[in-house]
């Protein structure tokens, strides 16, 4: 049984079915004792300084061998993915690329093709990838009662935020996940329901601070939705396999993540948005695009380094709730 990583969401369901371990790379690096000592192992190793530093948490949890094999996605997510590879190749480690289609003429087909050939890669059939996918669909299903809580405020952002984003990879065992699940939203059920007058939203990539969620809640704020946290549990109905993945939207265009941010601002009665970039990523840009698509105020943070939220980052979330509030009252 391997170890196999991978730089963003993948079809998990493959790995479980070919009776391996996933591991998302970016919880390894980011739920580390000390984050800040992988960011200095890959910047001794001669990763630019001015890289994102995820792929830097990336490459040293690679090189530091806390995986076996790797799943790149080399398209729907980060360039940058394209160097990793080469890199880790060169140290002899075994790297499987996936790809989500980007203007492709048949998506389907394509997504299809990635798919059976990661299968081929690690020696499983696509009708066992379905048959541990229907067992899944249990802890999915989960997920988005969980997900329900959140917005009736019995959960709060932060523990959505880090359910969701485990679920990436279950921690590597979907049987524990689930009875750990189960036991958090029987808990849940019983809390009182916050009564925070602010609701807000979370978009972009899930932030690489500590306790943004904490401070945002003791300014008198929830967040009720995390955009990219929620497509990362992969909440399409769809019977479809293949097609589930091509509604998971955050490998594709920013329009079709702008569809469905605009579906959750109305349902989850959303009265703010706070867009999360990360430094030297090619999605701040999209930045402009959100703005001008989005009816709703939107504040922009920008961050790179793991730790708690720097003074000015405190100062600009608190007049944006502060202005919220005068607004809606």
């Amino acid at each position: 049984m391997k170890k196999i990583g991978f730089t963003t969401t993948i079809p998990v369901e493959i790995v479980f079915a070919s009776n391996n371990i996933p591991v998302d790379l970016n919880n390894i690096f980011i739920t580390s004792k000390s984050p800040y000592k992988f960011l200095e192992y890959a910047e001794d190793n001669g990763i630019p300084r001015n890289s994102c530093n995820w792929i830097k948490g990336i490459y040293t949890a690679v090189m530091k061998r806390s995986v076996d094999e790797v799943i790149a996605v080399t398209q729907g997510d980060c360039s940058n993915t394209h160097a990793l590879i080469e890199l880790f190749e060169s140290e002899g480690i075994k790297v499987h690329p996936f790809g989500y289609p980007f203007g492709n003429e048949n998506p389907y087909q394509f997504l299809k093709n990635e798919i059976l050939t990661i299968c081929k890669r690690l020696n499983v059939s696509f009708d066992k990838v379905i048959k541990v996918k229907d067992r899944i669909d249990k802890i999915r299903r989960k997920l988005k009662i969980l997900d329900k809580m959140t917005i009736d405020g019995k959960v709060s952002g932060f523990e959505n935020h880090l359910w969701l984003v485990t679920s990436t990879d279950f921690n590597g065992d979907f049987e524990t996940y689930e009875k750990e699940l189960d036991s958090f939203i029987e808990k849940a059920t019983s809390r009182n329901v916050a009564d925070n007058n602010i609701r807000l939203g979370f978009i972009g990539v899930p932030p690489i601070f500590d306790n943004i969620y904490q401070f945002i809640e003791e300014k008198g704020a929830s967040v009720v939705f995390n955009e990219v946290q929620r497509q990362f549990s992969i909440p399409s109905n769809s019977e479809d396999y293949v097609q589930r993945y091509l509604d998971y939207t955050y490998p594709y265009d920013i329009f079709k993540r702008i569809e469905d941010i605009k579906i959750q601002v109305r349902d989850r009665k959303i009265d703010g948005i706070i867009h999360y970039v990360q430094s030297f990523c090619y999605r701040q840009i999209q930045d402009v695009i959100i703005k001008k698509s989005l009816d709703v105020p939107i504040i922009t943070i920008e961050g790179n380094d793991p730790g708690n939220i720097d003074a000015r980052t405190k100062i600009r979330l608190e007049s944006f709730i502060e202005m919220l509030n005068e607004r809606k009252n």
